[in-house]
């Protein structure tokens, strides 16, 4: 009924403008062809068939898409508080737009968060507050088997290719880079001329692509790494192993987008669909991944290796830990991506529901390599979200060595959210590979931003640790940093968490990591536990029966191999042990074969315990 009440509205008055325009002035007929334009949109609304709303609502049904267009941006600039906005508030991008324009970046009379507010954390400042350095502090990275080893900053821009950033942005960064002495990390997509314009430091990354070192089937090219490795400007190399946005994912460029430069960068045919796989091709286990970081040490005339991944499963993570005790071979640094990172396009699942958040995932990493005495020898980076000092301070507490930002510095370079990276409409040219909207981005202007909000970022973590009373990074502790935990109370990360002591998993590994730590295994990823629950009663073998969760308070989760766990790791039950027995890497672990198991039949317990 609404349909045709809107089409006679407006055919009656383009008739009576047609009437008017005939006998009046010539303004009329321009109201004539607005109103019978009107008309005919609203005939045509009515006899499509794709949009339901416009068949019963005739023009008028475009007001709905009209507004939902620029609903992100009447949402972020008038509905939103300065501290509630997603993925950065309002507050944080403030921050990094003066800070980067080297504008005053305070903010006056006091906090608006919620300082009550269950969650909430804070540092503690000292009564006996110190100055901070002269100059900013770098990290050293290189273990025992490092010949080159190299000085990182606190804070460093984080992985971005070149074909997800403009050459403009790519630039602008690495002059800011250059500037201000602290890295500039490629992306998986490859070496390429912008990231040597300027000279700056570069951790070149490389990913299951092997893009720039690779052969024509896609597999890793020694030769061509060596060649690239060798080059003056690469100063480590990263080997990506998964991202936090969208951990477990490939990647496919369709061929249409693979332009003649995107093409040089990758080397990759052109036109042709460039795939990169889920995981990597030169290695499938840990004992092979630690082998790689031996075999690319080499051929770089052992400049520091190190690899980055989103935390999945804990015993992927001990895993690691037992191949390098395994092999004698450790990387020299190990970048953490929290599940909050960001990424030009990821499905929403993955970026909502998949992977670990950096807090979680860092102490996770931190405490397995104390645990298995190799902190020592490997540096620890945290990217996802660090955009501001107390970011900074906040994850060397929580066991990082340096970090690694990636967004904020899109946002130094002129990024204003508008979370169009996966479309080309980067209205900035920060993320697009349009000429036309890309040329707005100046490289000289925007590597002076890059460079100002880096310096003034990391000043501001250098000031707070001297209120903190910190001379040295390797006296921040976990009893700075505390968390809300409920409205009356608040807690230190000592306190909330369990920290493990140096060497402890090689003695007597506690109660919550026993578990994971006796079924991790060097030669294998991935956990492949059977559900107790799932199993049919053994009547027969009273040693290997199964509690019932739904009738007992005590959670299950064991294998076949009889263990029944509690989510706390403690083993309640376990058969007795008979002479089926094979070791692996020195430890006695039974063998049963278990659902879906490894080809030794080794289960694992669901979530580590």
């Amino acid at each position: 009924m609404v349909r045709f009440l809107i089409l006679i509205l407006l055919a009656s008055i383009g008739f009576a403008t047609v009437v008017a325009a005939a006998f009046g002035s010539t303004g009329w007929w321009v109201l004539a062809a607005v109103m019978l334009a009107l008309l005919g949109l609203a005939i045509y609304d009515s006899f499509q068939t794709k949009h339901a709303i416009l068949r019963n609502f005739p023009v008028l049904g475009r007001m709905r898409f009209l507004l939902e267009s620029i609903r992100p941006e009447i949402q972020q600039y008038f509905i939103e508080r300065n501290f509630d906005g997603r993925p950065f508030d309002r507050d944080t991008r403030s921050l990094i737009y003066a800070r980067a324009k080297g504008q005053d970046s305070h903010k006056a009379f006091g906090t608006e968060r919620d300082v009550n507010q269950e969650g909430y954390e804070f540092l503690l400042h000292s009564t006996a507050p110190v100055s901070p350095p002269e100059k900013p502090r770098k990290v050293m990275i290189g273990g025992p088997d490092c010949k080159q080893p190299y000085g990182v900053a606190l804070m460093n821009i984080s992985s971005m290719s070149f074909g997800s950033l403009s050459k403009n942005a790519v630039l602008a960064m690495n002059k800011g880079a250059a500037m201000g002495g602290f890295v500039h990390e490629t992306g998986e997509g490859g070496l390429t001329k912008y990231h040597l314009e300027y000279g700056a430091d570069l951790f070149w990354e490389i990913g299951s692509g092997y893009f720039g070192c690779r052969t024509e089937d896609g597999k890793f090219n020694p030769e061509r790494f060596a060649e690239k490795a060798a080059m003056p400007q690469v100063k480590a190399i990263t080997l990506k192993l998964s991202q936090g946005a969208k951990p477990g994912l490939g990647g496919v460029l369709p061929g249409k987008k693979v332009t003649a430069e995107i093409s040089e960068a990758r080397e990759v045919p052109l036109g042709i669909d460039c795939i990169s796989p889920a995981s990597h091709s030169a290695f499938s286990s840990p004992r092979g991944l630690m082998e790689f970081v031996g075999t690319l040490r080499e051929l770089s005339g052992g400049k520091p290796i190190g690899y980055k991944f989103c935390v999945g499963s804990r015993m992927d993570v001990l895993a690691m830990v037992k191949a390098m005790l395994a092999t004698g071979i450790t990387p020299d640094y190990i970048i953490i991506d929290g599940s909050e990172g960001g990424t030009g396009a990821a499905p929403l699942e993955y970026e909502d529901h998949m992977g670990t958040p950096l807090t979680e995932g860092l102490m996770l990493v931190h405490n397995a390599l104390v645990g298995a005495g190799l902190r020592d020898r490997i540096k620890l980076g945290a990217a996802g979200k660090v955009a501001t000092g107390s970011d900074i301070v906040k994850r060397l507490i929580q066991g990082a060595d340096f970090t690694m930002s990636a967004r904020a510095m899109m946002m130094a370079t002129g990024c204003i959210q508008a979370q169009k990276c996966h479309t080309n409409e980067c209205p900035v040219g920060v993320a697009t590979q349009d000429p036309r909207l890309m040329r707005a981005l100046d490289v000289t202007d925007k590597g002076n931003r890059v460079h100002n909000y880096q310096k003034l970022t990391v000043a501001e973590a250098e000031q707070i640790m001297a209120s903190m009373g910190v001379t040295d990074i390797k006296h921040l502790n976990t009893r700075m940093l505390r968390r809300r935990t409920d409205h009356l109370t608040t807690k230190s990360y000592a306190s909330i968490y369990n920290w493990l002591r140096p060497g402890e998993l090689l003695v007597e590994p506690p109660r919550g990591w026993a578990a994971d730590w006796e079924e991790a295994d060097a030669d294998h990823f991935g956990e492949f536990a059977a559900l107790g629950y799932l199993e049919p009663m053994n009547t027969e073998d009273d040693d290997a029966a199964y509690i019932n969760p739904q009738t007992t308070d005590l959670p299950v989760v064991g294998g076949r191999d009889g263990r029944v766990a509690s989510r706390e790791g403690k083993i309640v039950a376990q058969p007795p042990r008979d002479d089926t027995r094979e070791k692996v890497n020195d430890r006695a672990t039974p063998v049963v074969a278990g659902s879906g198991a490894r080809p030794e039949g080794k289960t694992a317990s669901r979530e580590g315990l």
